[in-house]
């Protein structure tokens, strides 16, 4: 009986060795997969105010899947330290230093102090950095992961930090780099010479961008914000696709790596004006910029791409007006933005019909000829009829608070699976990029 216990005993120490040494295993072979997801590069790509209502509009529009629906992993949370509905500023900020901060403010938390940001500690790990926009390159997007100020409209001090943190800078907002501004706080310095002076290449048109060398570029294309897609053929701005590629390109140079920040600024602009076709084309102008990133890692095999909307704007539906339908195939014959055909507008606008024809190939009717003659503002009457016509409803002017999609390419894409807050998004980065993010390692 002694004989036959042992045997059973052996046999089970025999049994759990051979599970702990399989768990081991298994361990170890984690273990070294973890190891293997690491990002030399990382491109942090923000679709500005797109939501899950502006993914389906949009698929509705293109007739197929896009390209990100095959690399959706998750939501993101976007509310603010002071509110429920949170800015571009506080959004970025969050997304940028893993801090939540109030409306408005840039790389800083409510209490003033300045938080490190995950470009910055890229820069500090020898990486080359750049932001790359359609607004101004100042803007609360681009701002946030590269400068630290009380108030998101201070432009001139965002653009004067931007030159000592960023080697390529692609956007609009010339006119915060010259000795007065438009808006904001005036400065008297000429930042276009000081940059030049820094050994930036300086270009300012398309033409220009195509031809620029170096490794350091500013490209300033607009004074303000830089034209939307759909109104992009009247100026010699270049795409945002354009505008990523170079930015890849002088990037990549650096033996260290790069982090690259990408903002499809027009979607958020489309939205704050209830303009679908806006939105669908600046959606679309995202997606090629995404295409070109996205090739880029599968062909480095060393690159992670993030994609995250910073929140809603507009509260876009997919359909609306108690009519169960929708027709996106609308918005793929139109021309130009609301904001140009209102320009288009003689000052009696007797020439609505006209001009809803030649750029939206709608022809009204009287009711709607009416409707824009008489609105105290003829462009949102205009893209009230645009998108009745495509039945995309609309609830806002101003943001919501919805969760955002989160996209996700590359090594350790595992890792953003699920629902996160905005601010987890820099950590998972900082760890995938196998740099320091710690803020007992950050000292002003």
């Amino acid at each position: 009986m002694k004989i036959k216990l042992s045997a059973a005993a052996i046999l089970t120490l025999v049994l759990v060795c051979c599970i702990l040494g399989l768990q081991a295993d298994q361990s170890a072979e984690a273990a070294a997969s973890n190891s293997r997801t690491k990002a030399k590069n990382v491109i942090f790509m923000i679709p500005d105010g797109f939501s899950p209502a502006y993914a389906a509009n949009y698929r509705l529009y293109k007739g197929e899947p896009s390209v990100m629906d095959s690399m959706i992993v998750g939501m993101v949370r976007t509310y603010s330290a002071d509110s429920a509905l949170t800015d571009s500023a506080a959004a970025a900020t969050a997304m940028a230093t893993g801090y939540k901060t109030n409306n408005g403010m840039i790389g800083r938390t409510p209490d003033g102090i300045e938080r490190k940001t995950i470009l910055e500690a890229a820069r500090e790990q020898g990486k080359a950095t750049g932001l790359v926009a359609t607004s101004s390159i100042t803007d609360a997007t681009p701002a946030a992961f590269s400068s630290h100020v009380f108030s998101r409209k201070d432009e001139s001090h965002i653009a004067q930090q931007q030159l000592q943190i960023a080697d390529v800078l692609l956007g609009g907002g010339k006119v915060f780099f010259l000795p007065e501004t438009m808006g904001g706080k005036q400065s008297s310095r000429n930042l276009l010479e000081e940059a030049k002076q820094r050994g930036y290449r300086v270009v300012e048109n398309r033409t220009q961008l195509e031809l620029a060398t170096g490794n350091r570029i500013l490209g300033l294309f607009a004074d303000g914000d830089m034209a939307p897609e759909l109104d992009r053929e009247h100026t010699n701005e270049p795409s945002l696709k354009e505008m990523t590629g170079k930015a890849i390109d002088i990037l990549r140079r650096d033996k260290d790596g790069f982090f690259l920040l990408v903002e499809g600024s027009q979607i958020d602009s489309a939205g704050h004006y209830n303009d679908a076709a806006w939105a669908m084309k600046d959606t679309e102008s995202f997606e090629e910029a995404v295409e070109l990133a996205r090739k880029f890692a599968e062909e480095d095999g060393n690159t992670l791409v993030v994609i995250a909307g910073d929140h809603d704007t507009g509260g876009m539906a997919v359909g609306g007006y108690d009519q169960t339908d929708a027709k996106l195939e609308v918005l793929r014959q139109v021309q130009a933005s609301g904001l140009y055909m209102t320009k288009e507008l003689k000052t009696d606008r007797s020439n609505v019909k006209e001009v809803l024809k030649a750029y939206a190939g709608i022809d009204v009717t009287p009711e709607e000829e009416i409707a824009i003659i008489n609105a105290a503002d003829a462009m949102q009457a205009i893209n009230h009829v645009i998108s009745k016509r495509s039945i995309v409803g609309w609830n806002t002017y101003l943001h919501t608070g919805v969760d955002v999609p989160l996209y996700v390419f590359g090594p350790g894409s595992e890792l953003f699976r699920g629902l996160h807050n905005n601010t987890d998004l820099p950590h998972l980065v900082a760890r995938i990029m196998n740099i320091d993010f710690g803020e007992d390692k950050y000292k002003k």
